[in-house]
């Protein structure tokens, strides 16, 4: 893949960082951005171009999915089929490093997106950078881990500088997950894309508060 010139570092509390964050997206540019777990790579979820350049340069295999990061739960029911889960439940487990897997509406309509799964991950951290650019961006954005595929997952900037030569801005946000290797797992990926069940995918960094609270509201474990 071509390299382009080395990405500019931008500091997250930089006034104008989460304005040129939601440029770059807007752009059709890959771009890396902290996040309440990890460093993700991030870009439009509904521009084609933007997939294919994120896909390569994780050197990942398409049918392997990317999850999307949006900033509410009503962007959430825009993108993915939630009419069957309350607005109650979705709030107590959002914003925070939870993934949910729904199935994807017609308003995400990117045909390299997931290619082989009608089902898309969706995240709102509880990261005010984040949540500021999503807001502003006003659309899906992309996101996976900042890192090649089957490399460990990244808490600072300096260990995926191997990457800033594909990307175009690379937002520093310091150290992540108070530099806890334990939190390098990410997000805790639960599908609920069936009425009153639940399947966790990946356990990730808030597995036990999470089952915890889909038990609470009576959801049953596909795996039980």
């Amino acid at each position: 893949m071509k390299v382009d010139k080395m990405a500019p570092i931008i500091q997250c509390y930089d006034e104008l960082a989460h304005v040129k964050a939601a440029e770059y997206l807007g752009s059709g540019r890959v771009i890396a951005v902290p996040t309440d777990t990890i460093y993700g790579l991030a870009c439009s979820a509904n521009c084609p171009t933007a997939i294919q350049r994120l896909y390569s340069i994780k050197g990942r295999d398409s049918a392997k999915p990317v999850a999307i990061c949006v900033t509410s739960v009503q962007d959430l029911r825009k993108w993915g089929e939630a009419s069957h889960l309350s607005d109650e439940l979705l709030h107590s487990l959002l914003p925070g490093p939870v993934t949910l897997v729904l199935e994807r509406t017609k308003h995400l309509d990117n045909p390299f997106l997931n290619p082989v799964s009608t089902k898309i991950g969706i995240r709102i951290p509880n990261h005010n950078f984040m949540n500021q650019v999503t807001k502003l961006f006003d659309g899906p954005v992309a996101l996976t881990s900042a890192n090649f595929s089957n490399e460990p997952s990244t808490l600072s900037i300096k260990e995926f500088e191997h990457l800033y030569g594909h990307l175009g801005a690379v937002f520093d946000g310091g150290l992540l997950s108070q530099g806890l290797e334990q939190n390098r797992t990410g997000s805790t990926v639960v599908d609920l894309a069936l009425a009153g069940q639940y399947n966790i995918i990946r356990r990730g960094i808030s597995y036990n508060s999470i089952v915890g609270i889909l038990d609470r509201y009576g959801l049953k474990s596909a795996s039980s």
